[in-house]
């Protein structure tokens, strides 16, 4: 079975939105789930949550055995991460899911320094087999158009896109609890797709 770690959104922490369902329904699919608790997720740092959230992907086991998740400004961070996976020694992620992820600036200053470098989208592409996308069309963080951001993730990317009429930004806030299986399904998709 897979290691499947994942990376909370702003505010959040392990037992926000939708992570207490997702980590029940692939634990009892024989998953490793592992949702680090990031430092001060209340005023996020690009250095501290990136080399935190590489700690807990290294820890989980080997790239090629690993899936990432994020949600939010937890994908941005996913995103910036594998900018600085070296693929060379430590090989390819088996795949990535971001969820209701901004592919740019979106007017949060409190998180503008996520923002401050354009994409290295080759690198991205490169650390990862297979990239997946799930937003919503009326969510209200990723604007001004929710559908371009997931548009230009799905160019830059290479990646397959699931994008909802509605479901707002898949968790508004930590205190959310939803379930959310088209996550769940989307995971079980990437591992098919590199089996």
């Amino acid at each position: 079975m897979s290691a499947i770690v994942v990376n909370h959104g702003l505010e959040a922490r392990s037992d926000s939105v939708w992570f207490p369902y997702f980590a029940a329904e692939l634990s009892a699919q024989g998953h490793t789930i592992t949702i680090p608790n990031l430092p001060e997720p209340e005023a996020p740092r690009l250095d501290s949550w990136r080399k935190a959230f590489a700690e807990a992907a290294a820890a989980a086991g080997p790239a090629s055995d690993t899936v990432l998740v994020g949600h939010s400004i937890g994908g941005v961070n996913v995103l910036r991460m594998l900018e600085q996976h070296d693929v060379a020694a430590a090989g390819q992620f088996v795949g990535v899911l971001l969820v209701s992820t901004a592919a740019h600036e979106v007017g949060y200053d409190l998180l503008a320094e996520f923002f401050d470098e354009p994409f290295n989208w080759a690198r991205i592409r490169g650390a990862a087999r297979t990239f997946r996308v799930l937003a919503a069309a009326d969510d209200p963080v990723n604007v001004p158009d929710p559908v371009e951001h997931v548009g230009l993730l799905v160019r830059e990317l290479g990646a397959t896109a699931v994008l909802t009429a509605t479901g707002s930004h898949l968790g508004n806030y930590p205190d959310d609890h939803i379930e959310l299986p088209e996550a769940v399904r989307l995971v079980g998709e990437i591992l098919a797709a590199t089996r």
